[in-house]
């Protein structure tokens, strides 16, 4: 029997980011989580996802302000070291129920069609492709919203071992004004970017719209 190439290629990536969920660079991408934070904006009870979460900066940091009532934010990604780390980064008991982590590949998402508000994406898409897109179509209501960032081409370094898992269907933006419109080709609405300098490092964050319908 032929093994499917994209379930290799799933559990490869897992094992690697397994073996970093220790080692890291949290920091960084905990800065990544709160500016793309900022600049979707997301209402206090909204259902929303985070979509590749490593160790769920993005979830983490919005379950420290949601009221009681709103349902947990789902934090998925394909590495069980990476979820562990964020289950022991998530600080308080009240996180505990306010983050549905789950050992999932990000790509379908497990959530019923039209089923969220906001779909987040922090320093994961350029390995998920273009068909992530997609299936946030396809889970978000009319009118939800995508946050999500790319590293700027022109600071980007992957290391050899990442380097192959990139997707060949996402276009590294060199400026802001690339990734809107490419969110707009992919089918979303009102996207809104701007570059993002964190020391060294650039990314883009970006925020669009489902269409209503």
């Amino acid at each position: 029997m032929t093994q499917d190439p994209t379930v290799t290629q799933s559990a490869t990536l897992a094992g690697a980011f397994d073996e970093l969920a220790g080692s890291y660079d949290h920091r960084h991408h905990e800065d990544i989580a709160r500016a793309l934070i900022a600049w979707v904006s997301p209402g206090g009870a909204d259902a929303v996802a985070d979509v590749a979460c490593g160790a769920g900066a993005v979830a983490r940091h919005l379950a420290r302000g949601r009221p009681g009532t709103a349902p947990p934010v789902l934090a998925v990604d394909l590495s069980p070291g990476m979820i562990a780390e964020g289950r022991a980064r998530a600080a308080g008991p009240e996180q505990e129920t306010a983050i549905d982590w789950r050992i999932a590949d990000a790509v379908p998402l497990p959530v019923a069609d039209h089923s969220l508000d906001v779909v987040f994406c922090a320093s994961s898409l350029h390995f998920l492709g273009r068909r992530a897109l997609a299936d946030w179509r396809r889970a978000l209501r009319p009118g939800g919203r995508v946050g999500f960032t790319l590293p700027l081409a022109t600071h980007f370094r992957p290391s050899a071992r990442f380097s192959g898992h990139l997707a060949a269907d996402v276009p590294l933006p060199h400026t802001a004004q690339e990734a809107s419109r490419w969110a707009t080709e992919c089918g979303f609405t009102g996207a809104a970017s701007r570059v993002q300098v964190l020391g060294t490092r650039r990314v883009v964050l970006t925020s669009a719209s489902r269409d209503g319908r």
